[in-house]
């Protein structure tokens, strides 16, 4: 018997058949006959999500596509993607958001200590307005602008990891009780 591999999960067929996939194997066709107006990168990064759900927090080494799809779905939902009444596939509901690459730009010659400071009054009033939701928009971009990178590098992943870390420290410290989403776009 030959065993799965650790970065695998079993896909169940209606067929009866099994498949080993990775994350990185997973492709997503969202159905219905308009085109979905979302970006194909976010779809691919919430599969991998539910993969990782699946495969480490449920420690599943096997799922019915069926599970896996209506998991993904369900991802997709909270994340801002609904399906409409009568519509044949998702929309995007808009959420209000901050946009980070525009906050990098007003830093100007402050940069990275005065982007921060925009950073977490952005987080305060979208907390201000009680929102399920607290949306930033264009973290890569705006990483590469403040690192001054054309291309992504461990420059630019630590900076990311620092704009991470620092909202979700003002959103546990700003909070108060209220319980809400970080996304970050």
């Amino acid at each position: 018997m030959i065993s799965l591999s650790t970065e695998c999960l079993l896909f169940k067929l209606l067929n009866g058949e099994s498949v080993p996939l990775s994350a990185g194997m997973i492709s997503v066709e969202l159905g219905g006959g308009d085109p979905v107006p979302c970006d194909p990168d976010f779809v691919q990064h919430a599969a991998g999500a539910v993969f990782e759900y699946f495969k480490h927090e449920l420690a599943r080494e096997a799922v019915t596509v069926a599970e896996f799809a209506g998991a993904l779905e369900k991802v997709l939902m909270g994340l801002g993607l609904q399906g409409g009444e009568g519509s044949s596939g998702l929309e995007q509901r808009s959420f209000p958001g901050a946009d980070l690459c525009g906050m990098a730009a007003q830093a100007g010659k402050g940069f990275e200590l005065v982007f921060f400071q925009h950073l977490r009054q952005a987080l305060r009033e979208q907390l201000h307005q009680s929102p399920d939701q607290l949306r930033f928009c264009g973290l890569r971009d705006c990483v590469k602008y403040l690192t001054g990178a054309r291309r992504w590098c461990p420059r630019c992943q630590s900076l990311r990891d620092q704009i991470v870390d620092f909202l979700r420290s003002c959103l546990s410290a700003e909070a108060g009780g209220v319980n809400c989403c970080l996304l970050l776009e």
